[in-house]
């Protein structure tokens, strides 16, 4: 598997797999062929602060464990924490997530 790099706001590097990366829409096109970065295997995201894409990561790899679930009983709650939920709406929307 191959990775990708997001980087954040204050440029803290987060390494992920290209697959969950392009689960989110946006990140997705962002690493399509047409799409400048896409050989750089780097993906700046100077709109979104550390912590926020360190979650929003962990949701993306949340979501990719347990994709194939075919009983929602076996999926456990993602939690969000309370001061995190404006900020991670804000950039779910933007990733389309």
């Amino acid at each position: 598997m191959s990775e990708v790099t997001l980087v954040s706001a204050e440029n803290v590097e987060f390494p992920v797999t290209r697959e969950t990366a392009m689960i989110s829409p946006t990140l997705k096109a962002m690493l399509s062929e047409s799409f400048e970065d896409s050989e750089k295997k780097r993906i700046e995201l100077k709109e979104i602060e550390a912590p926020i894409l360190k979650k929003v990561i962990e949701y993306l790899q949340y979501c990719q464990k347990y994709q194939d679930a075919t009983d929602t009983d076996d999926v456990p709650e993602f939690e969000v924490p309370t001061d995190m939920s404006l900020e991670l709406l804000l950039v779910a929307d933007y990733l389309n997530i």
